[in-house]
């Protein structure tokens, strides 16, 4: 039975029922609480939980979803960032979806959403992350509403693949070829600054994310040891936290050490990771390089460092890999090096070589 109370000069009504949430709204008469509480009732007694239009007295859009969803993330200290991927799919997902009803979402509203991501040239793994992304929101948010939500990503999803407008992500081998990342480091000095030209050689020096160099700061520098402190570096499970020491190989020491010090929080690479991505593009295009992102340096630096003889313990503990399996997405090796013998040897002979050159001048001198 609905409990109604009087409070002050407004009446609260109370729905309480064992293995639903408790349903309260307060109105300025009693006869209007009394006939929400016997709605909600009702349909409890239905064997669903009510209805959204029956519990907030109007429409609940997607857009409303969505922020209470924010809401939730920040109040249990996740704030969404800016910069992250998850706020610009969020965004997406209102100006596309925003103003339709949550609670009568239907297969065909996912499959419109998705025609209008691929026709502004989104690919099916990113759509695939748009679409699991509602489904986050929508399955999160519907408890914190009270109220009950369409499972309608999941009933959606058989229909998307067999149309083909989501998929998987699929593996990489893309890498810089001949004189493309030396070009893309000149265009880049030359029409945005010497900075981001340096920016996009540490990306491939040291395998770090966008997110990761553009916010390491001088004062997790050790100088002695030649090491950076990456913090909250991306993680499985969890990333607040996983801070990893990575040691600064060969020019990526020198490098740093070039950059002017005049950030007045004292990052080494004050740069939005937004704009970066959208000058390599703009560079590639310029130059007439196809399909390469600036996400590939990663996998350039990660397949250099095993070309260059390290073993897989060493490499991990530059680029963040906990295990073989993720750290082998990274890896694109080039075939044509294998005739020079395995990676060991390479470098062996790499500093054979070195060394008997440092005695040829030294004996010259």
């Amino acid at each position: 039975m609905a409990s109604i109370t009087k409070i002050g000069n407004r009446w609260r009504a109370l729905v309480r029922r064992k293995g639903y949430p408790s349903y309260c709204k307060t109105f300025g008469v009693k006869a209007h609480a009394e006939a929400w509480a016997r709605r909600i009732e009702s349909e409890i007694d239905g064997g669903s939980s009510p209805r959204a239009e029956a519990v907030l007295g109007k429409k609940l859009t997607v857009a409303r979803v969505i922020d209470t969803y924010v809401e939730m993330r920040e109040q249990s200290g996740r704030p969404i960032a800016e910069s992250a991927s998850e706020y610009f799919q969020l965004a997406c997902l209102k100006r596309l979806l925003g103003t339709s009803d949550a609670a009568n979402l239907s297969v065909d509203d996912v499959v419109g959403f998705c025609r209008v991501r691929a026709e502004e040239g989104a690919g099916l793994y990113t759509i695939n992350m748009d679409v699991s992304k509602l489904g986050t929101v929508m399955r999160y948010a519907a408890p914190m509403l009270k109220v009950k939500l369409p499972d309608v990503v999941h009933e959606a999803r058989p229909l998307l693949s067999h149309l083909k407008l989501i998929g998987g992500g699929g593996v990489r081998y893309r890498r810089a070829e001949g004189t493309e990342l030396p070009d893309i480091l000149a265009q880049l000095a030359k029409r945005r600054g010497q900075r981001y030209a340096d920016a996009v050689q540490f990306a491939a020096l040291t395998t770090m994310r966008r997110s990761e160099f553009t916010r390491i700061v001088w004062a997790d520098v050790d100088e002695a040891k030649r090491l950076v402190l990456v913090r909250d570096r991306k993680d499985p499970r969890s990333k607040k936290g996983n801070n990893q020491w990575v040691p600064l190989l060969g020019p990526a020491w020198d490098l740093l050490q070039a950059q002017p010090r005049d950030d007045e929080h004292g990052r080494i690479f004050p740069l939005h990771p937004q704009t970066l991505s959208k000058y390599f593009k703009e560079a590639c295009t310029a130059l007439g390089i196809d399909n390469l992102r600036l996400h590939d340096m990663r996998h350039e630096g990660t397949s250099q460092l095993f070309e260059a003889g390290f073993q897989v313990p060493e490499v991990a503990m530059v680029t963040g890999h906990k295990n073989w399996k993720h750290l082998k997405r990274y890896t694109n090796l080039r075939p044509e090096m294998l005739h020079e013998g395995p990676a060991a040897v390479r470098a062996a002979n790499q500093a054979s070589a070195k060394k008997k050159g440092e005695d040829d001048t030294q004996a010259e001198g």
